[in-house]
């Protein structure tokens, strides 16, 4: 539902691209990823379009770090959100973590 808060703990984990880049996500799945769709079915029936790739905006807190991002959905993993190396040092989280989450969309 639009406007809770909901609290999950799932592993960071590290995708590498062609240029050698690394990007860090968190994957949203069961109860909370099933509200994100809700979140992007209501999102397009709402406003008659989709966000970019499908994606639904939120805000996330990893301990004392907090932000706006977008959550992407993923076919192999449900959904996925990217944490910024800033976070990881402030948090000082490192690939394979359990990091707990809190997201608000």
């Amino acid at each position: 539902m639009k406007g809770e808060t909901y609290r999950l703990t799932t592993p960071l984990w590290r995708w590498s691209g062609p240029s050698a880049a690394n990007w860090y996500f968190l994957t949203i799945d069961g109860g909370v990823g099933e509200a994100l769709s809700a979140t992007a079915l209501m999102d397009r029936l709402e406003q008659g379009k989709g966000r970019g790739w499908g994606s639904v905006r939120l805000r996330i807190r990893i301990g004392a770090s907090a932000w706006q991002t977008s959550a992407f959905p993923s076919k192999e993993q449900g959904w996925i959100v990217p944490v910024k190396a800033a976070v990881r040092r402030a948090e000082s989280l490192t690939e394979g973590d359990a990091v707990t989450v809190e997201l608000q969309f």
